[in-house]
C-alpha cells in the first residue's frame, strides 16, 4: 500500500484467517523517486490520486488480487477511513485494555480498543504531511529527520491555540480527513525552525485532543507510522498526553509494515465476507465487507 505520506510503497506478507490468527512474514518498502513523488501529489492543484488497478495487477502478477477497499463503505454512507482498526484489534488481543494505537502518516489517526469488541477509530488531524511539506518548501528535504528542525525552534502557542479552535475538533467521531485539510493553518509569519516546531506541536496537540472522545482513558499508547521516528514529536505527544508513548516496536511489531499488513488482513476478510469497517470506525451505518476481488483470467 501507499499512504498519504507519499514516500513510497509498503509491501508485507502475513499468514492469517482474517480473524484472530495473524503471523507476520517478510516486508519491504520501496521509496518513490523525487520526481515521481511530485507527480503524485500537487498541493497547489489540490490533487490526490488513489493508486492501484486491481484487475491489471491480477493479470500482471498472475494471482488473485483484492483492492478498492473504500468504495463499499462510502456508498453505504461511511467515510471510507480509517480501515486498519480491525487489524489493530486482532494483533492487540493479548495486550491489556483499554489501549490506543496512533498511526502518524501523512494524516494521523487513532484506534481506541476496549475490552471485548469495543473499538473506536477516527482521524485526529495532520500527521507528517504539513511538516514534510514545510521541510520540502524551505530545504528541499522530504521530512524533518530526527526532528532536528523542530528541536531548534520554539512552537508558537498562539498558532497552536488557533489550530485547536477549528470546528473539526468539536465534531464527535467517527471523522476523517484528507492530506491537504488544515493547509490554511500552516504558519506564514514564523521562522523555518519555529514553523517546524509549531507544526510538530499541532500534530501532538490534535492527538491529545482526540483522547477526549475515548469511552475510557487508555492505559497504553502505541505509535506506528513515520511519526514514531521523530523524537521531538514523540516527546510532544508524551507531554500532551501526560503519559509515556512508545513505538509499536515496544510490543514486537514492525512499525514500517503495520499498514501494509493491515490491508493484507483486510483482503482475507473481504474474501471471506467478513466486515472490513464498522459504524464506530468509519461511520458506516452497519458493518460492511468492502474490497473487490479481481481474479486471474484463465
Amino acid at each position: 500500500m501507499s499512504g498519504t505520506s507519499l514516500d513510497g510503497i509498503d509491501l508485507a506478507m502475513i499468514e492469517t484467517d482474517g480473524e484472530e490468527r495473524v503471523v507476520p512474514g517478510p516486508s519491504l518498502t520501496i521509496s518513490y523517486q523525487a520526481g515521481f513523488r511530485e507527480r503524485l501529489h500537487r498541493p497547489a492543484e489540490r490533487r490526490t490520486w488513489q493508486l492501484g488497478d486491481g484487475a491489471l495487477l491480477a493479470q500482471l502478477l498472475r494471482i488473485d488480487v483484492v483492492a478498492d477497499f473504500r468504495t463499499a463503505d462510502v456508498v453505504a454512507g461511511g467515510q471510507g477511513a480509517p480501515l486498519a482498526p480491525l487489524f489493530h484489534a486482532a494483533v492487540t488481543a493479548a495486550l491489556p485494555k483499554p489501549l490506543a494505537i496512533v498511526n502518524i502518516g501523512g494524516v494521523a489517526n487513532v484506534t481506541w480498543i476496549g475490552e471485548g469488541t469495543e473499538i473506536l477509530a477516527f482521524d485526529t488531524g495532520p500527521g507528517n504531511a504539513l511538516i514534510d511539506d514545510w521541510m520540502r518548501q524551505h530545504t528541499g528535504a522530504g521530512a524533518d529527520i530526527d526532528g532536528t528542525a523542530a528541536r531548534a525552534g520554539h512552537p508558537s502557542a498562539a498558532h497552536v491555540a488557533r489550530f485547536l479552535a477549528a470546528s473539526f475538533f468539536e465534531r464527535p467521531p467517527p471523522k476523517s480527513l484528507d492530506r491537504d485539510d488544515f493547509r490554511e493553518i500552516v504558519p506564514k509569519d514564523l521562522s523555518f525552525e519555529d514553523g517546524a516546531a509549531t507544526l510538530t506541536e499541532m500534530t501532538a496537540a490534535a492527538v491529545a485532543a482526540a483522547a477526549h472522545y475515548f469511552p475510557r482513558p487508555s492505559r497504553r499508547w502505541l505509535v506506528c507510522g513515520g511519526g514514531r521516528c521523530n523524537p521531538v514529536l514523540m516527546e510532544a505527544l508524551g507531554q500532551r498526553l501526560g503519559t509515556t508513548v512508545r513505538p509499536v516496536e515496544a510490543v514486537g511489531w514492525d512499525g514500517e509494515a503495520v499498514e501494509a499488513q493491515a490491508f493484507a488482513y483486510l483482503a482475507v476478510r473481504s474474501v471471506r465476507g467478513l466486515p472490513t469497517s464498522l459504524p464506530s470506525t468509519t461511520g458506516v451505518p452497519w458493518p460492511i465487507s468492502g474490497g473487490r476481488l479481481f481474479t486471474v483470467s484463465r
